[in-house]
């Protein structure tokens, strides 16, 4: 570390460009071409382990070769260069690709794929998705009137449909107008922003440890359910129905929170109860980091949910769905771009590395010991580290306050650990696909000096 952070010149270049947009958000400058593997540097030489990985989007780290690679072949170049407009005029190798980069880590049971942008828009269009296969259901045999269609475009039924989206408590879902009124985990993501009625579940919460408190959690895992189907039956009386159900396999943004696998199966029952299609938000959780491909895999579910979505560490953003999700005509799921042809260049050389060296494998291990790590110092430093929790390397844990927490990551950036925040009080783990025991060595260490220093 050769400065704090954030350092001078991260000060002055946020200087200039606060005079051109908001600038609250930015924690410092990164130098990326000095970027490597696991490792951020900053524009003032700063170099840290980095447990954050831009927001948990960068499976493989920072310029690994295989990327760099795939993108000085010149078979690729026409992708960086020549975008298409992917629902319209796909390239050539458009299949070839899906395959290699998509359809072959699909999850289990689901073999219809949609690419986006990002998250956001990829759940905005999963939710439309959902919303018109449950009409066309609704509708049968019979046509599409005149008086749909020009209602339609006027915001009024019966075109517009009065249907209703579920959401929970906690859920970060992005930040587009649907997707905002299922979030809510964070006040300002909504604040002053025109919302939906739609009907908002709660979340369960648990006591930790897991294991001393079992009768407990299982109470609020029922109480919960409850609560989704008293949901149902309230916005069906109102005349809009629940046309879908969205929830993210371990809250992220909302502050790391899990459920029980017991609880998503009986959600998942509850969906199909009520006729309601069951979408798994995994922006966040997908692609191995959990020591799954998918997360939701891990909760052992008796059919495949009916829509998954995906981004970040996926690189380009989409969902996988199942046939009855499929939209009936053209242009009714469509924007211009439909995804990235460079960006599926990325991942085809992301999820080669991914088999070959068995990452899914690493991440179980590899996040074994970090957790293990983290329980530990959970004893020692109990004021500080408290409720250790995670799949793979998928691990949070929480402090006494918001102002522990601040005070606890600032210290552990100035020792060179990146880490990133999330919820009311929460720290989470966020490291790449070759995060290694040795890299939670160092993690740890740091972490323990900081607790120590502060207990």
């Amino acid at each position: 570390m050769k400065s704090s952070v954030p350092g001078p010149k991260s000060k002055e270049l946020q200087q200039q460009l606060d005079k051109i947009q908001n600038t609250d958000a930015v924690n410092f400058f990164t130098d990326f071409n000095k970027c490597q593997g696991n490792y951020i540097v900053d524009v003032d030489g700063n170099t840290m382990l980095d447990l954050y990985t831009q927001i948990s989007s960068l499976p493989l780290g920072y310029n690994h070769p295989e990327l760099i690679k795939a993108v000085q072949d010149p078979q690729n170049l026409a992708a960086f260069v020549s975008r298409s407009a992917i629902g319209a005029f796909p390239p050539n190798d458009y299949l070839a690709k899906l395959q290699s980069a998509f359809l072959c880590v699909a999850p289990p049971g689901l073999s219809q794929l949609q690419t986006m942008m990002c998250g956001s828009c990829s759940n905005e269009n999963a939710f439309k998705a959902m919303t018109i296969a449950y009409r066309v259901k609704e509708r049968g045999t019979a046509q599409v009137t005149q008086e749909e269609l020009d209602s339609a475009l006027m915001n009024k039924a019966p075109g517009c449909v009065p249907y209703t989206i579920m959401s929970f408590t906690g859920a970060f879902h992005g930040r587009t107008l649907g997707c905002l009124a299922t979030t809510h985990s964070k006040a300002i993501h909504k604040l002053d922003v025109p919302t939906l009625d739609w009907p908002i579940a709660p979340f369960p919460k648990y006591k930790y440890p897991l294991e001393e408190n079992l009768r407990e959690n299982d109470a609020e895992d029922k109480k919960c359910i409850a609560a989704v189907e008293e949901l149902f039956e309230v916005y069906k009386k109102k005349g809009t129905p629940v046309c879908g159900v969205v929830i993210e396999p371990i809250q992220s943004e909302g502050g790391d929170n899990h459920a029980s696998a017991a609880f998503f199966r009986d959600l998942q029952q509850a969906c199909k109860k009520n006729s309601a299609a069951f979408m798994i938000d995994e922006v966040q959780t997908g692609c191995a980091t959990t020591g799954k491909m998918w997360c939701h895999e891990h909760f052992d579910l008796p059919t495949p949910p009916d829509v998954v979505s995906f981004s970040k560490k996926m690189l380009s953003g989409g969902y996988y769905y199942s046939d009855a999700m499929r939209p009936d005509q053209g242009y009714r799921i469509y924007n211009t771009w439909m995804g990235d042809p460079s960006k599926l260049v990325l991942l085809e050389a992301v999820v080669k590395v991914i088999l070959e060296q068995n990452l899914i494998k690493n991440a179980q291990v590899t996040g074994a010991y970090l957790k293990a790590g983290l329980t530990k110092l959970s004893k020692q430093y109990s004021n500080i580290c408290q409720n250790v929790r995670g799949l793979g390397t998928f691990c949070a844990f929480d402090c006494s306050s918001v102002a522990q927490r601040t005070k606890f990551m600032d210290a552990a950036k100035a020792k060179g650990l990146h880490l990133g925040g999330c919820g009311e009080k929460t720290v989470r783990f966020r490291p790449t696909l070759l995060f290694q025991n040795h890299h939670a060595d160092i993690a740890l260490n740091i972490m323990d000096a900081v607790m120590k220093e502060q207990n």
